[in-house]
């Protein structure tokens, strides 16, 4: 783990005086993306502490959470943050995080949490999954160079962490003998709470402290969650996000073939839609 972390990347890497600012600035919908995963990302140590609380006694998992993931999310919080100083500097970002932050605490509580911890862990792929994909599909979705490198970086940040929660699941899914079919309907529960409602609080704040004679104007808003949800879609890469999803599963090659086809559609229905 030592090796891990000399390893990481920080925000100093990042030329922040290399941004073609010219290019993005009047980008609106790129501004709603980075902003509202500045959010998400900065509120990272309430849900590390549910989870520590949750794997309490796994001393392995818990020291991970602790040192190395929350670490990184938090700092993707603030490399993000930092970008759209550079770019917009008139967002008045700390107030609006303070109410972002006041409603999304409401939702990270650990009663919400998976009934098991292999199912949690589980659901934990299934997170890391979807943000890696959102971050690979930001770098491929600008030409801004500074803005692709952070995203690049942040979806490696993002593989990695789901490499560690699914080694995890392995170990829980051997003690706790969870069958396949308990796992599937984890995978799809969260799968379509993959859009859920940390993503639609952040763009509410967002928009409040942006443009706040729209701040109660739903159908607008419900554009903005349209339209982010096209850019991520356009530059998604499926094939990568339905192996990630469907890992867990640990389909045997006899039934891969009979199995894999409709779980794709299911997941391209719900993760592509």
């Amino acid at each position: 783990m030592a090796g891990h972390e000399a390893a990481h990347w920080k925000i100093e890497d990042l030329d922040f005086s290399r941004i073609a600012r010219a290019e993005v600035r009047q980008d609106e919908n790129l501004f709603y993306l980075v902003a509202c995963a500045s959010f998400v990302e900065s509120g990272s140590d309430l849900y590390t502490q549910n989870l520590v609380d949750f794997f309490r006694g796994d001393d392995e998992v818990t020291a991970w959470l602790a040192q190395h993931w929350e670490a990184e999310e938090l700092q993707h919080g603030k490399a993000l943050r930092a970008y759209l100083s550079h770019v917009w500097p008139e967002f008045e970002w700390e107030g609006a995080y303070r109410g972002f932050l006041q409603e999304y605490a409401t939702y990270c509580k650990v009663e919400l949490l998976a009934p098991t911890r292999g199912l949690e862990m589980t659901a934990r792929c299934v997170v890391e999954t979807g943000t890696a994909s959102y971050y690979r599909a930001l770098a491929r979705g600008t030409t801004e160079p500074v803005l692709r490198d952070l995203a690049s970086r942040i979806a490696a940040d993002e593989v990695n962490h789901y490499k560690h929660f699914y080694r995890f699941f392995r170990r829980y899914r051997q003690q706790e003998r969870l069958g396949r079919f308990r796992v599937l309907g984890t995978l799809g529960r969260r799968t379509l709470e993959l859009k859920s409602e940390d993503a639609d609080c952040a763009i509410r704040h967002v928009v409040r402290a942006r443009d706040p004679e729209r701040a109660g104007d739903t159908a607008y808003i419900q554009q903005l969650s349209t339209r982010m949800s096209s850019t991520v879609r356009t530059h998604l890469s499926p094939g990568t996000t339905l192996k990630m999803l469907m890992r867990p599963l640990e389909l045997p090659a006899r039934v891969e073939t009979v199995i894999q086809y409709p779980i794709r559609q299911f997941m391209e229905h719900v993760f592509l839609r």
